[in-house]
């Protein structure tokens, strides 16, 4: 009886742990999130699993092109996944034939592919705080992204983590590439 109920706690003590290692790396380290929609095609695209670096950005700061995740502001149950493309204190626009402007210089990237037809806030100079990033899909004219009001600049600590690894599905599976 006596050996039963020490194999009987050893399996308990031995289930919390798990159990709480388990709740530090979800909390602290890494997460799994799904991507939903097309918004950030042709680099993810939708079912895509995605394991989310959150260790990273306590050590450093997110860089230009990092695609990131952060909790939409009007429910914190939903997340986006977003290019960053603007940094802290610089002033963005987008001009009515799809060019990005950083400081009234043209922004070189290769990730989005088409013509941007919806400027939205962005039309005239957002200028972004000390502490704000402006993202964008690489679907540019599908994607709800910081040239919306309701989504609008996202704060360095709203920033859950940056998209780190791709697991699902099994042919596309590999570490992403921001820069």
């Amino acid at each position: 009886m006596k050996n039963v109920l020490k194999e009987i706690f050893s399996t308990s003590l031995y289930i919390l742990v798990v159990l709480i290692a388990v709740y530090l790396v979800i909390t602290f380290v890494g997460q799994r999130t799904r991507v939903s929609g097309e918004s950030m095609t042709p680099t993810l695209e939708g079912n895509d699993n995605l394991i989310v670096d959150k260790i990273t950005y306590r050590f450093k700061d997110p860089e230009r092109f990092d695609i990131i995740v952060f909790p939409y502001r009007y429910d914190p149950t939903t997340f986006y996944i977003k290019r960053i493309i603007g940094m802290p204190g610089e002033t963005i626009r987008i001009d009515e034939q799809g060019n990005i402007f950083i400081d009234d210089e043209i922004l070189e990237e290769s990730y989005g592919k088409e013509v941007i037809r919806y400027q939205g806030r962005a039309a005239k100079p957002v200028t972004l705080g000390e502490d704000e990033y402006f993202v964008m899909g690489d679907n540019r004219n599908g994607s709800s992204d910081s040239r919306e009001e309701d989504v609008g600049n996202i704060a360095r600590d709203e920033i859950v983590g940056r998209a780190w690894i791709r697991i699902y599905p099994f042919d596309k599976f590999g570490v992403l590439k921001h820069q």
